[in-house]
């Protein structure tokens, strides 16, 4: 299993920008395609970004593309989401997830992720 804690949540007023961090340890962080979901209080866990095992393929939710971009740095086990031009409706709990099998291109299903970080929160104020 691959142990993951994410960090830079925080508050911030709309048209702000957050960068969260993952960082990862245990079984091999490059070999997994990461990804990032969020859940804001009383709706489902949502799919928001995610990146190939290798940073070749990015892909995102419709309300945040161009706004939000994901990337990873292996060599430092840790995968980013830079957040631009916030809107309150981003406000959540932010969580990173490591794919369930290695050299994947990834999924916007979170069943397929077999690790998860304890998430960090993020609010945007209006």
């Amino acid at each position: 299993q691959v142990q993951l804690v994410e960090s830079g949540g925080g508050l911030v007023q709309a048209g702000g920008s957050l960068r969260l961090s993952c960082a990862a340890s245990g079984r091999t962080f490059s070999t997994y395609a990461m990804g990032w979901f969020r859940q804001a209080p009383g709706t489902e866990r949502e799919f928001v970004a995610g990146i190939s095992w290798r940073g070749g393929r990015t892909y995102y939710l419709d309300s945040v593309k161009g706004r939000f971009t994901v990337s990873r740095d292996n060599a430092k086990n840790t995968v980013y989401l830079q957040m631009n031009s916030l809107k309150p409706e981003d406000t959540a709990v932010y969580y990173c997830a490591a794919d369930s099998n290695p050299y994947g291109l990834g999924s916007r299903v979170s069943g397929d992720y077999g690790s998860w970080g304890q998430g960090t929160q993020v609010t945007v104020s209006s």
